[in-house]
């Protein structure tokens, strides 16, 4: 593998010097780049352009020709899981995904196994390949997966949701059910993410989407324990350099100090939670990554540079933030909206690290 020409990425997730801060976006390979919408609608929809390596690669780089940043994120999405455990995956026109046969019942959890990431998820570990071998040392690329409690929200639910009614009268009336699947989504999760490093993702992400809609009770039982068990299971050391983990539960600022005992190298965070009192709370245990409110891209980029400043004062000086939006990019934002805002962490970023 070739040798990496800007690590500040994986330098500042475990707290190391860097000379300005590293900045990447959630959702930078996405709808609001015009290419994008060009190679996705080339390769027929959604689904076919995730199973196509060679156009999965193009759209991950497609960010990184636009602006300068530090790393790339493998294009794929999180329910290629739950799609590989042969739950019938769609994605309707203009409509979120939905899986013809939704887990509800015994049964439904007893027909599940750990799909094979080599075998049914070997479009993914290409897509890794393909990546590496076209990212040439660039930037480090991202792998990536959803929590266990969020893969069991679209599994059992059918699709997306504003309630969670289902999964949450499967949780309070059938708890011993639902941790029978989520203990398999964990395993399948776990196995998924050591075959991303095993191709080449030198980085990983676990995407808590919607652990924020728990209790604290039912936050740490349903979503943090599985968390927690991936990371235990997850190589850490591939290529001779380690590879950090990041857990991000959305609406999960409450939670961090449990977070930041989960073994894992940072947390992020959305824009809910101010980034200084978040690092004042976890001390030197994680690195935090985040936490621009995405839709501050809207505004002019005399604005966006305003909020980047006070971000990045709010942190303070040295290492261990990696910046980002608090969520994932907005299909409508104006690319050169991105541009500014990726130019402007690097440049304001610099008097915090001499």
């Amino acid at each position: 593998m070739s040798e990496l020409k800007n690590d500040r990425f994986l330098r500042a997730l475990l707290k190391q010097p860097v000379d300005y801060t590293p900045v990447w976006m959630m959702r930078q390979a996405g709808r609001y780049l015009p290419e994008y919408r060009a190679t996705r609608a080339k390769a027929g929809d959604f689904m076919a352009l995730c199973k196509n390596p060679e156009l999965a690669c193009e759209v991950t780089l497609q960010p990184l020709d636009r602006f300068p940043l530090d790393a790339a994120i493998l294009f794929s999405d999180i329910l290629t899981i739950p799609d590989a455990m042969g739950l019938g995956l769609s994605f309707g026109v203009g409509e979120g995904p939905k899986f013809a046969h939704p887990v509800r019942s015994a049964a439904d959890v007893a027909k599940l196994g750990v799909p094979d990431p080599e075998g049914e998820l070997k479009y993914v570990m290409d897509a890794v390949r393909v990546i590496r071998r076209e990212l040439n040392g660039r930037v480090p690329l991202i792998g990536f997966a959803g929590s266990p409690w969020t893969l069991a929200t679209y599994m059992v639910e059918g699709g997306s949701s504003k309630e969670f009614a289902v999964i949450k009268a499967m949780m309070f009336d059938q708890p011993a059910l639902l941790h029978k699947l989520l203990d398999v989504v964990a395993r399948s999760v776990t196995s998924y993410l050591n075959a991303q490093v095993a191709a080449g993702a030198q980085a990983l992400m676990i995407f808590d989407t919607w652990g924020g809609n728990l209790t604290p009770r039912d936050y740490k039982e349903f979503s943090l324990r599985y968390m927690q068990s991936i990371v235990a299971g997850l190589t850490r050391e591939a290529e001779d350099r380690k590879v950090p983990v990041i857990l991000f539960t959305k609406g999960g600022g409450q939670w961090l100090e449990a977070m930041a005992e989960t073994g894992a190298d940072a947390l992020g965070l959305d824009w809910t939670t101010d980034l200084g009192d978040a690092r004042r709370r976890v001390g030197d245990k994680v690195a935090l990554q985040g936490n621009m409110d995405p839709s501050v891209l809207y505004a002019s980029p005399e604005r966006i540079r305003r909020e980047v400043s006070e971000i990045l004062a709010s942190y303070g000086k040295g290492s261990g933030h990696v910046f980002n939006l608090g969520h994932g990019i907005h299909q409508h934002v104006e690319p050169d909206r991105a541009k500014a805002f990726v130019e402007a962490v690097h440049e304001l970023s610099r008097p915090y690290h001499n």
